[in-house]
């Protein structure tokens, strides 16, 4: 998955996501020790763990998004270590207490096999004891509240027409983006696409336990309560 032009608004989209609740679920396990941070965007969360006092390591695939992450990263005077990675192929990584993979980036590998495969590599990436943390759209969200696209944002600096349709899969969605991003005195243009998948929570179990996880806690939508038919994002904590 390459986002082009998508890292230099990613920010600004993600405005409204509460990622010291990400944060704060995290340490409510665990206080200390190293985390990597898988699908690390522009390296928002990694930052924020940092802060509160872990060794993190942050990876994303996408070399836009890992560019304005060491930006962030620089500015703020944190020394952390960035790779650009496929969480389905970490390479031997490994040593780590906590593995995050967060705001439903889970959803972007295409096939099962490739979930299955992350489960597994994030397994081999922990120490015994350590902990994986990550969030999904529920199947509620992809099949229902996607269906009610288009979806506009009219803001003063950015604005889009969001488009979905139906993928190929089961509970796949496929979002056309229209973006208009204001450049000096006019608006610049330009288009992403991109495609997600889900799988029922009962499915994300048994892959879990199949990689050798023991799943201690599914909640939904940013609080400790469980999922119900209309929950839209779901969270997982599993332990090696």
């Amino acid at each position: 998955m390459k986002y082009g032009k998508f890292a230099s608004v990613y920010d600004g989209l993600m405005e409204d996501i509460p990622y010291e609740k990400w944060v704060e679920w995290v340490a409510s396990h665990l206080q200390s020790g190293s985390i990597l941070d898988l699908a690390c965007g522009t390296g928002t969360l990694s930052q924020l763990f940092s802060e509160v006092g872990f060794e993190v390591t942050a990876s994303d695939l996408s070399e836009e998004m890992l560019t304005m992450a060491n930006q962030r990263f620089q500015e703020a005077g944190l020394q952390i270590p960035t790779l650009q990675l496929s969480m389905d192929r970490l390479e031997g990584l490994s040593g780590f207490d906590a593995v995050a993979i967060a705001i439903d980036s889970l959803n972007y590998l295409e096939t099962e096999e490739q979930v299955r495969r992350t489960f597994s590599e994030v397994y081999n990436a922990l120490n015994e004891g350590g902990h994986f943390f990550f969030d999904v759209h529920s199947i509620f969200k992809v099949d229902s509240v996607y269906a009610e696209s288009p979806f506009v944002l009219d803001d003063e600096d950015i604005a889009y027409i969001w488009h979905t349709a139906a993928g190929d899969y089961p509970h796949s969605i496929i979002h056309d983006i229209t973006f208009f991003v204001r450049q000096n005195n006019h608006f610049e243009r330009f288009e992403e696409t991109h495609e997600q998948r889900t799988y029922p929570i009962s499915v994300y179990k048994e892959w879990l336990e199949s990689a050798g996880f023991q799943v201690e806690s599914v909640t939904a939508d940013w609080t400790r309560e469980e999922p119900h038919a209309e929950s839209q994002r779901i969270f997982f904590h599993a332990v090696k």
